[in-house]
């Protein structure tokens, strides 16, 4: 039953996530780079620090657990973050070129394989005392490759799309619809998103150990890999900001009030997976197998709620019942591999 639980849980977060780019749609009056950057303070700073103060036990404080963290290990964990903040902003981009279902099917699952594998790889390379690699069983394995096989599955019901789609149809859905750019920046977005997943591994020990409750225990980590994604995309928004002549976009008080409720609903819908993440891990603590493809798992559920989003959205709008057969089929594959490697 916890299992069947922790998998609600992390299937709530996925869900709130792939709602997370519905309130932006509400920004007014601002640029990309604005409006990404100011829920970006909520996303990724904000309420990943209220999170990370559940982890910490009465009688202690943040500062006390970071200053008494192995400095090699937290300074990882922020590099990591660094990097996934290269893949956050890729991310962005691959939505652009594809729509958020495809975009998040191609990133999510690249980010889903790549972090998942990368992570215990990393970690046994700087650690091998820690035989991290022994996680990495057929199992997990078995499933990494089963989400892959639906997010090709998805991919080649993209690539049907743009093949009978005309360019009119497909701007009306996608307005940068293009397959091609859109590929290339998905790929890159999820190889760098997968980072996030590594910087959790190399700081899933900064905790308080057993005062800390299991399903708060790597809130902390999730706060440091935010961080140092927060320092990425702060340069690049502020650089645009300079290049665009957007600065005057924070002067506009008359839609700061709407902005700032969307973009604190957008950050908390953002940062509600890797709260869920941590909350169902907690649950999930009997199956080693789960808990190593917890943010696998994660991932999978993510392109599932976005592929509904997209269909919402109307982005497979005028395409065949073929495409959306195979779109179909692509997320019952996804859906399977959450629950297939516990059955193995």
């Amino acid at each position: 039953m916890d299992i069947i639980i922790g998998l609600l849980i992390i299937a709530a977060g996925a869900f709130c996530q792939s709602s997370s780019y519905v309130p932006i749609n509400k920004v007014k009056s601002w640029s990309w780079e604005s409006y990404w950057i100011v829920q970006g303070v909520f996303a990724w700073l904000v309420f990943p620090l209220l999170g990370a103060l559940l982890a910490v036990p009465a009688g202690h404080s943040l500062c006390e657990l970071f200053a008494g963290a192995d400095s090699f290990r937290l300074s990882m964990t922020v590099l990591f973050g660094i990097l996934w903040g290269v893949g956050g902003l890729t991310f962005g981009l691959s939505m652009r070129y594809l729509g958020v279902a495809l975009g998040q099917s191609i990133a999510l699952g690249t980010c889903a394989a790549g972090g998942t594998i990368l992570g215990p790889v990393l970690l046994n390379a700087f650690f091998p005392e820690l035989n991290a690699l022994s996680s990495l069983t057929a199992a997990v394995i078995i499933g990494v490759v089963v989400t892959l096989i639906g997010i090709a599955v998805i991919g080649v019901a993209g690539a049907m799309k743009s093949a009978t789609l005309s360019e009119e149809e497909k701007k009306a859905a996608v307005k940068d619809f293009n397959f091609p750019k859109g590929i290339v920046i998905a790929l890159l977005a999820g190889v760098m998103s997968g980072c996030f997943n590594v910087g959790l591994e190399f700081g899933k020990d900064i905790n308080f150990g057993e005062l800390t409750n299991p399903m708060f225990r790597t809130l902390p980590a999730t706060l440091l890999v935010t961080m140092g994604g927060f320092l990425t995309n702060a340069v690049y928004c502020f650089y645009q900001n300079s290049k665009n002549h957007t600065w005057s976009d924070y002067a506009k008080g008359s839609v700061w009030g709407n902005n700032l409720l969307f973009c604190i609903l957008a950050g908390a819908l953002w940062y509600s997976q890797f709260f869920g993440l941590s909350l169902g891990k907690g649950f999930l603590t009997s199956s080693e197998t789960l808990t190593t493809l917890a943010f696998c798992i994660l991932m999978a559920l993510n392109v599932t709620f976005s592929n509904v989003w997209g269909i919402i959205l109307k982005e497979w709008k005028g395409c065949s019942s073929k495409t959306i057969g195979v779109l179909v089929a692509g997320i019952l594959i996804l859906i399977i591999s959450c629950f297939l490697p516990q059955l193995i």
